[in-house]
Parts: structure tokens; C-alpha cells; sequence
């Protein structure tokens, strides 16, 4: 039986002739995949234990014909690594090992326990996105300094540089893996906006589940897709020349939000409000609402403005 290695140290935790600790090296090399994971079965899973009094150990209890079960192990496998030896990843094949699945508690896979100390830490059920694992290991491990942005954070980042492209393709790989994460479908519904695909975004908002579909999230793709809608074309604008009305300043605003220039279109909307609160009953102050619902309760610009409409108001 081989040794379990710290790899934090690059030394065996316990040794397969005597299971005694060895002594700690000053060094830390890099870490590599065969130092922090292993297969588990009835043959080491003492020794896995024994190791867990060491450095924590992240079981992954999983099902070859589980296609959930393979795309967590990826995930898993990728972290473990990234992580530089935080945990120890144990590879549990519960239809290899039934009796130890069963002895563990295992009703379906993927499920994962942290085990710390010989004893269960936590643990969660389900092949959860990447990003939502990260959040769950950083509740005990610290976030790796050099750690590769998540594919939603890709995404983002796509869209902010205005790849819409970029952002679609990667939400439509995460919507092939995980299809009942539904915040990748109206990240993907925003991407298409982005695009100015909005019938092809308002179809798949349309077939989210009813709770989905009236989320903050799914609400504010469709005020984006109304916005595009609503607003005059770039020729049309251009068209205004020169006028500074209400009906002018008000549809400069609505294609700045449209086009994604939130910042622009909400100063100018408040400016609006200042100028002429009756315009169109009360048109801007409705519009920055929308455009609150369609960045989220949490974006930036929408604390910024709804505190500025709150002083306005009151």
C-alpha cells in the first residue's frame, strides 16, 4: 500500500509499514495531482482517515454512470490541485465499494464529505457549479492567490469588454453541464440581449420554471430586452440633432441603456427627473427603476442611484 503524502510538505502523512507520521520537510514543492488525490477503497480508507488527523480530506463519493458525478470529479480534481494540498481528495466509486457506501451514508452521487480529525466536517449533495464549489471550500480553506477566474467570472469579463460572443459560448457550455442551474440560462438570455438576439433571449426566459421566470435576475433581462425595444435606432437619435426637450433628453437616455451605457443613461434620467418630474407621467423616475431591476439590487450603479433618486425624492 503506498503512503498518503502531506502536500503541503512533499512527505508521507502515514506510513504504509508502521502508519507513523514522518517528519516534516522545510520544503513545499509543487503540488501535483497524484500528491493530494487518491482512489479510496476498502484497502486505504483507514489509511485515508489516519491522514485526515493531518490535512483534511475531501471525499468524493461518486457513480461511473453518473454523468453528474464525472463533471463534479473534474471540478474536484482541477480544485484539489489549485488549492496547493489544503485537502486531500479521496475518490469514493460507490459501485466499486458499495459496502463503504453505504456504511458512509451514500443515498445518490455525487456526494461530498469533508472529513477533518477522523470526523464529518460538512458536506454537500449534487453537482454543484464551479463557482458555488469555490464558495463552499472557501469556507474553510483560503482562496488561492493565483486562482484562474471561474467561467462565470469569464463570462462577465466578456460582456463588460463587449464579447457578447464570448460571454454566449461560454454560457452555453455551462448550461450543457449544468441545465437545472438556471442563473446560467439568464446569464446566457443576457448574452443574446447583448447581442441584440432578444427573441431568442425572451424564448428562453419564456421556458425557465414560473419561480425562475419572475426572479429579480430573469426580470431584469427583460427590461433589457424592453429597453432595446423601446428605444430609437442610433440614425434616429443622430436625427435629434441638437434638441434639448424632455422627449430628446429622455430618448438619449433610454439608447444609452439599451447600448449598455448604464452609467450615462442613469445620470441622465436623474437629470431628467430634476428638470421635469411630469414628463411623460413621471417617464424617468419608471425608467430608473427598470434599469435598478435589470443591473440587480446589488450592482453598484443601482446602490449609487437609488440613493441619489431617494435624496431626490425625499
Amino acid at each position: 500500500m503506498s503512503s498518503i503524502i502531506d502536500p503541503r510538505t512533499g512527505e508521507a502523512l502515514t506510513s504504509p509499514d508502521t502508519g507513523q507520521d514522518s517528519q516534516a520537510s522545510a520544503d513545499q514543492p509543487p503540488v501535483r495531482p497524484e500528491d493530494v488525490i487518491i482512489d479510496l477503497n476498502a484497502g486505504n480508507i483507514q489509511q485515508v482517515l489516519e491522514a485526515s488527523m493531518k490535512v483534511p480530506v475531501l471525499m468524493d463519493c461518486w457513480a461511473p454512470d453518473s454523468e453528474p458525478s464525472k463533471q463534479l470529479m473534474a471540478v474536484l480534481e482541477r480544485l484539489a490541485v489549485e488549492y496547493g494540498g489544503a485537502f486531500l481528495l479521496a475518490k469514493l466509486d460507490t459501485q466499486a465499494n458499495p459496502e463503504i457506501a453505504s456504511q458512509l451514508g451514500v443515498q445518490s452521487v455525487p456526494d461530498v464529505k469533508l472529513i477533518s480529525q477522523g470526523g464529518l466536517v460538512d458536506g454537500f449533495q449534487g453537482a454543484l457549479p464551479e463557482k458555488q464549489v469555490r464558495e463552499w471550500l472557501n469556507r474553510y480553506f483560503p482562496a488561492p492567490e493565483d486562482a484562474p477566474p471561474s467561467p462565470e467570472e469569464q463570462a462577465e469579463a466578456a460582456l463588460n469588454e463587449g464579447d457578447p460572443a464570448g460571454a454566449r459560448d461560454i454560457y452555453q457550455n455551462l448550461v450543457s453541464q449544468y441545465p437545472d442551474h438556471y442563473p446560467y440560462q439568464v446569464g446566457l438570455a443576457r448574452a443574446l440581449v447583448s447581442e441584440g438576439r432578444r427573441d431568442e433571449a425572451r424564448n428562453l426566459l419564456d421556458n425557465l420554471p414560473p419561480e425562475e421566470r419572475d426572479a429579480p435576475a430573469a426580470r431584469g433581462v427583460r427590461a433589457s430586452i424592453e429597453f432595446g425595444e423601446q428605444a430609437l435606432s442610433s440614425e434616429e437619435i443622430a436625427a435629434l440633432g441638437d434638441r434639448t426637450d424632455s422627449e430628446a433628453q429622455y430618448q438619449r437616455a433610454l439608447r444609452q441603456v439599451a447600448d449598455g451605457q448604464y452609467e450615462a443613461g442613469l445620470e441622465a434620467l436623474l437629470t431628467l427627473m430634476k428638470q421635469d418630474r411630469a414628463y411623460n407621467d413621471d417617464a424617468a423616475r419608471k425608467t430608473l427603476l427598470q434599469v435598478f431591476d435589470a443591473l440587480g439590487a446589488d450592482h453598484p450603479l443601482t446602490v449609487t442611484y437609488r440613493r441619489k433618486l431617494f435624496a431626490l425624492l425625499y
